[in-house]
């Protein structure tokens, strides 16, 4: 991780600083980590080896999270995010509003409320996983915070009630008070800027506005998304189905789970597939550049965006071919959906494909959390 708070502490050594609350150290459970001791809460519950925890270098909130969020129209982000920038993009009942990436590798997570719903937006960039979850605990609306430690590589959250440890591929609380909890997740996908205007030119953008001097638009992890590289701080579990840095398509139903690598995906553009006995179909466009490619994000090389969706609709499964230009078209009625499942033309202009749970992440990351993960190849097209 090229992040340059970390750089400095392991040039000076500080590799394991910890900030230790009171200034009284508290008594840790074999093998956890000297960094445990910044959070008040339940050492002794824990779901995982705690052996499996690492300082990722800045203390807890060393990278802050964004906890007043501001927001701007899309035609005013126009004039400091290029038309290919990644970003997420979340839509909750009929509010739509895209969370750019050169803002959260800076803090990772922003602690918002859309449409009245408290959700944390979250990102990982060691994992390249964009995950938003309901910050609901026990019916009271909490904020997350970086903890400073990385599991498998992988952010790991606190809860600034509890100061549980929460794993963000996963949404579960791994050490603390809330140990073996879930948060629930929300769908989400990764775009480009154009991408969402196009769908959501009434949609707001997160401000640069967020309280903090950061270098927004530069990439702190240059040179990271390269499938030659090495995952950074993880001494994890090994995959030889796919290189470590290879990008997946990730995708849950229940408690099911399979891996559609980007070079399938990217090469073949539409996916049918059937999991458990849910039919999907997987998109990938073109136009989106990576958020962890080079110095400054407009210029990285393209990763495209992807969208996973039902291929019901109206009680008939729907067949989708690429149809150029970012576009699909459905055999059946020969409409065209946009890679965020909306139909722009024919009979079924307007229609909202359903959206599934998925993420794109490297392939190191999701398979260390999801061993169980199936991996899909032509032979599983359906």
């Amino acid at each position: 991780m090229q992040h340059p708070l970390l750089l400095a502490l392991v040039s000076m050594g500080l590799w394991a600083l910890v900030v230790v609350p009171n200034g009284q150290a508290q008594s840790l459970p074999a093998g956890a980590p000297p960094a445990l001791q910044q959070f008040d809460t339940d050492h002794s519950a824990h779901s995982i080896d705690l052996a499996t925890l690492r300082s990722g270098g800045p203390p807890k909130d060393g990278i802050p999270s964004v906890d007043a969020p501001s927001f701007v129209s899309v035609g005013a982000a126009e004039d400091w995010i290029a038309p290919e920038e990644p970003v997420i993009a979340f839509e909750h009942d009929g509010v739509a509003r895209a969370y750019p990436l050169q803002i959260l590798t800076h803090h990772e997570i922003v602690n918002d409320r859309v449409a009245g719903t408290p959700v944390a937006v979250t990102f990982c960039p060691l994992c390249y996983s964009a995950l938003v979850f309901e910050r609901t605990l026990d019916g009271e609306a909490v904020e997350f915070g970086v903890s400073g430690l990385l599991r498998n590589s992988d952010l790991v959250m606190y809860d600034r009630k509890t100061e549980t440890l929460w794993q963000q591929l996963t949404g579960t609380a791994v050490v603390g008070d809330l140990t073996g909890q879930t948060l629930e997740q929300l769908p989400s996908q990764i775009v480009s800027f154009r991408q969402f205007e196009e769908a959501h030119p009434d949609g707001e953008v997160l401000s640069r506005d967020t309280g903090h001097s950061r270098p927004y638009g530069r990439n702190p992890y240059a040179g990271y998304d390269d499938i030659d590289s090495k995952p950074f701080a993880y001494d994890g579990p090994t995959d030889d189905r796919l290189p470590p840095m290879e990008k997946v398509v990730a995708v849950s139903v229940g408690d099911r789970h399979k891996a559609y690598p980007h070079s399938t995906t990217e090469e073949q553009r539409v996916v049918h597939d059937t999991i458990g006995d849910q039919s999907l179909a997987v998109f990938h466009a073109p136009g989106t550049v990576s958020a962890l490619d080079a110095a400054r994000i407009e210029n990285s090389k393209e990763t495209g965006s992807t969208g996973v969706f039902d291929r019901q609709v109206d009680g008939r499964t729907l067949h989708f071919a690429y149809a150029g230009d970012g576009r699909f078209r459905d055999e059946e009625t020969g409409s065209t959906w946009t890679v965020t499942g909306t139909a722009l033309d024919g009979p079924l202009e307007g229609t909202q494909l359903d959206r599934l749970q998925h993420g794109d992440y490297f392939a190191f990351a999701w398979l260390a959390f999801r061993p169980d993960a199936a991996l899909y190849d032509d032979r599983g097209d359906s």
